[in-house]
């Protein structure tokens, strides 16, 4: 029995050796690969990125002075190329786990027309399950970069859950938006705990990898926000980020199906990122919404003010009605396109006299008519919006124009509001968005035509003529 015993261990301690031979074998092997050999100027951010890929985990600093007497690679082109897609794959699990990331790019889910990738929750807030939990409605938003801090005001003001859904055109526009994104998380505590962030990408076309400036991250100052922001958008395009919206069509209404389907709350306040809302906002609709039983389909609707860029944030609706009769305040989009908040009637929302700071309904809207498109107060059970609309024009009206043929009715709330920080002209709007509104008439005229089929009724006369 000894013997036997004797026997099983020398063979044990034989399987050790050989593997750690093996080992020491395929480590030698690795560090000599081609794979290792790399410093291409046109990875500039790759070799920012601290992590190693695993390959050349244990050759961190091996020197290479002379590509040319390297030793020749030991594996194939395939095999190289597989090894690639580990690296890839093995950085980005790092990343993810270094930094709170959901995102694997070779994911993701299709849109409807097979054009988009979609990832739900790629960061997600540390507070936001139980935000979900306090709070009956979501702010349910949608950005690319170049309008995203706002949010940092957005968080300020309202206190509930936010999902705010992004879009990246290119590989370096999302790690500029991945990297300011992260930025905000470091530098604003409201945003780390609140907001859940979801993304869309080109399917085609788009990134297939993404990568993380540590360096830079780190570097970045968190008293100017807007400076950084700056920076980044500078380094997108040499003509400026107007040419590249123009050349990659942002699709508002996917990213708005995708921000409002990753909320939680029976109720959702669909708007756009540089839309503020008033403070306390998500606290006051509680209280309304508790109490407030609506017998059919109701949608309610949160005036939506342009701010002089002079004044201040005005704390209250009081404060707004001032600015406004002295011309720093005024409906949105008053000047740009009247009819679209014509509809709510803004005098009479001002002329509403509030008995305490309650939320109630000032009035119904009673004068609908197409092409409006108010901010509003739903649950998702709404229609959806239309993805067949990208870009600008026709987005928010016509996902409004349905509601109204399927039988929702609209009702103004005071005294919450929301602004928009600039008073717009129509000069000021730039070329590529009267492009893209016309593109999406001639969407419109394929839309009705399914609206009206879909509920057999035209209440606006719609397909009496051309709109």
């Amino acid at each position: 029995m000894f013997q036997g015993k004797w026997r099983l261990w020398k063979l044990s301690i034989s399987i050790l050796v050989f593997l750690t031979a093996y080992n020491i074998y395929l480590t030698v092997r690795l560090m000599y690969s081609s794979t290792c050999v790399q410093t291409s100027p046109d990875s500039v951010l790759e070799a920012s990125l601290k992590i190693e890929p695993p390959e050349c985990a244990h050759n961190q600093n091996f020197p290479v002075t002379n590509t040319n007497n390297a030793p020749k690679p030991l594996l194939t082109s395939k095999s190289n190329k597989t090894l690639e897609t580990l690296t890839n794959i093995y950085r980005n699990l790092q990343l993810n786990q270094q930094y709170s990331l959901n995102l694997n790019l070779g994911l993701g889910r299709s849109d409807n027309k097979l054009a988009y990738k979609l990832f739900d929750n790629i960061i997600v807030g540390e507070r936001y399950i139980e935000l979900t939990e306090a709070y009956k409605t979501s702010l349910a938003a949608q950005s690319s970069l170049d309008k995203i801090a706002s949010l940092i005001e957005s968080s300020l003001y309202w206190g509930g859950p936010i999902s705010l859904a992004v879009f990246a055109g290119t590989e370096k526009e999302l790690n500029h938006l991945l990297l300011y994104i992260l930025y905000l998380r470091k530098c604003n505590t409201r945003i780390k705990e609140k907001v859940s962030f979801h993304l869309a990408i080109p399917k085609e076309k788009g990134p297939k990898t993404y990568v993380i400036d540590e360096e830079r991250l780190e570097k970045m100052d968190c008293g100017n926000p807007m400076g950084v922001l700056h920076g980044l958008l500078k380094e997108l395009t040499k003509r400026g980020i107007h040419a590249w919206k123009y050349k990659i069509p942002y699709p508002q209404n996917l990213l708005r199906n995708l921000a409002r389907k990753n909320c939680h709350t029976k109720f959702l306040f669909l708007t756009d990122v540089d839309i503020i809302p008033s403070r306390g906002m998500a606290e006051h609709l509680n209280a309304f919404l508790e109490s407030e039983k609506c017998d059919g389909k109701c949608a309610y609707v949160v005036p939506t003010y342009e701010l002089d860029e002079r004044v201040l944030f005005p704390p209250n609706k009081t404060d707004l009605i001032r600015m406004a009769n002295k011309g720093l305040a005024r409906p949105f989009h008053h000047k740009v396109f009247i009819y679209n908040q014509y509809a709510t009637n803004f005098s009479r929302w001002q002329n509403y006299t509030d008995p305490d700071d309650k939320v109630r309904i000032s009035h119904p809207v009673t004068n609908f008519e197409f092409l409006y498109e108010p901010f509003y107060i739903a649950t998702d059970s709404v229609p959806p919006h239309d993805e067949r609309f990208i870009g600008y024009g026709y987005t928010r009206n016509s996902q409004v124009y349905e509601m109204y043929v399927a039988g929702y009715e609209f009702f103004v709330l005071s005294p919450i509001f929301t602004c928009h920080w600039g008073l717009q002209v129509k000069k000021s709007r730039p070329p590529w968005r009267e492009h893209q509104n016309n593109q999406n008439r001639k969407q419109f005229d394929h839309f009705k035509k399914e609206i009206f089929a879909r509920y057999n009724k035209d209440p606006l006369n719609m397909m009496a003529g051309k709109t």
